[in-house]
């Protein structure tokens, strides 16, 4: 086949490596607008499970991949001037500039053309047998093939903004202030021995009462360097990148479409799909897209069936992923309820924001049933069954409504 993909971010660089495995006589190019080595943001993250999935299906990408991360297990938190401590799952951080080099040197190794600085114009894209729009939220071919695809934008009511610092975090550190204009709270992850990523949040009103609606950029990056002074021990906070050094706020946009393909053309990562940064979960959706697809594909079926069953897999297994970002987006926008508890239980708690079950329940006693859970099955049974069961029944409503 002839395969062109529109983006060379994870999704559409890996979909390439896997399809040059499947069959080398490929013809593949993708085109990336931007030049080589920019990039939007510091580092990503991902878990072990999707080591797991990327060995099975590309080894060498796979250990290059985790040599060049930054593992961590533990979670850690600043709430004023408290700090509690919990253990996790195995995580990993990396730059994101490394994660796109190192995809796309795997890529050329296996014959692939990437092209940056190459823009595809939705209304006269290149002649293929099959175009991945792997362009990310704001997809030129989405936006113009609109009314097939039915896209359908949501912003939340928070802002943030993506900042770096050259402190390197060895945990995934929160650090939650308050000011005289409500909580403001950070992120924060190291993704390699140059630095770290830091994602602050807050509510628009504390946004605007902190004067960094207005603020010049220096005097934004300095106000929130005091308000997290006792995080940052010292360092300094950096603009998005060297490219993009103004802070830029925006509320997240969360994006959900009709149908993910049209003719030759089909939608991966997030030119489909978004979910809450809050869970950490972009980059590795994005690559379990390509895998799915690549699979797909690999079938030998007829295009357009194999597009279908992409479709249908991945919107399968993002169910419970979109719902426990919806929850999660939720659990910061309403912090109040949970600020104020104990920190220990306060991070408990921040820790099951995914629940489905948790807005409806008082906190102290949802924290009280999920530590009695874990002692006693029975109550472990009945908490799997019943949130499932909840988020797909508050996902029906929802669907309703619209």
């Amino acid at each position: 086949m002839k395969i062109v993909c529109a983006g060379g971010g994870p999704g559409g660089l890996y979909f390439s490596i896997l399809m040059k495995l499947q069959d080398p006589a490929h013809e593949i190019t993708v085109h990336e607008r931007n030049p080589a080595g920019s990039t939007y943001g510091w580092g990503v993250t991902y878990w072990e499970e999707l080591l797991d999935r990327l060995r099975a299906h590309d080894e060498p990408s796979a250990h290059a991949l985790h040599a060049a991360s930054l593992p961590w297990k533990n979670g850690r938190a600043r709430i004023r001037e408290q700090v509690t401590e919990h253990h996790g799952d195995q995580g990993y951080g990396i730059g994101r500039h490394r994660l796109l080099a190192l995809l796309a040197a795997r890529a050329r190794d296996l014959g692939v053309d990437v092209r940056h600085g190459s823009a595809i114009d939705p209304a006269a894209p290149p002649a293929a047998d099959l175009l991945v729009a792997s362009d990310g939220v704001g997809s030129t071919l989405r936006r113009h093939h609109a009314h097939h695809f039915g896209p359908r934008l949501t912003e939340g009511r928070n802002v943030y903004v993506w900042l770096g610092t050259p402190k390197v975090f060895t945990s995934f550190s929160f650090a939650f202030v308050d000011t005289p204009h409500g909580w403001i709270w950070c992120y924060a992850y190291g993704y390699g021995p140059e630095g770290s990523t830091c994602v602050i949040e807050c509510a628009p009103a504390t946004w605007r009462g902190l004067g960094l609606d207005t603020a010049k950029e220096d005097v934004q990056l300095r106000t929130l360097e005091g308000l997290f002074a006792g995080l940052l021990d010292g360092a300094p906070l950096l603009g998005q990148d060297a490219t993009h050094p103004a802070p830029d706020w925006r509320p997240f946009r969360t994006l959900t479409t009709r149908r993910w393909h049209h003719d030759n053309l089909v939608l991966l990562g997030d030119a489909a799909h978004t979910t809450h940064y809050s869970i950490g979960a972009g980059t590795t959706l994005a690559l379990e897209d390509a895998m799915a697809l690549a699979d797909a594909l690999g079938e030998g079926g007829p295009r357009d069936a194999a597009f279908a069953a992409y479709e249908r897999r991945r919107r399968r297994e993002l169910l419970s992923v979109q719902s426990a970002a919806r929850h999660s987006a939720h659990w910061y926008e309403n912090l109040p309820r949970y600020i104020d508890l104990p920190p220990e239980q306060m991070f408990a708690l921040l820790g099951q924001r995914h629940s489905p079950l948790l807005p409806y329940v008082p906190p102290q006693l949802y924290y009280r049933v999920d530590r009695a859970a874990e002692r006693l099955e029975a109550l472990r049974r009945l908490k799997r069954w019943l949130g499932p069961r909840l988020a797909r029944g508050l996902q029906a409503r929802d669907t309703e409504r619209r």
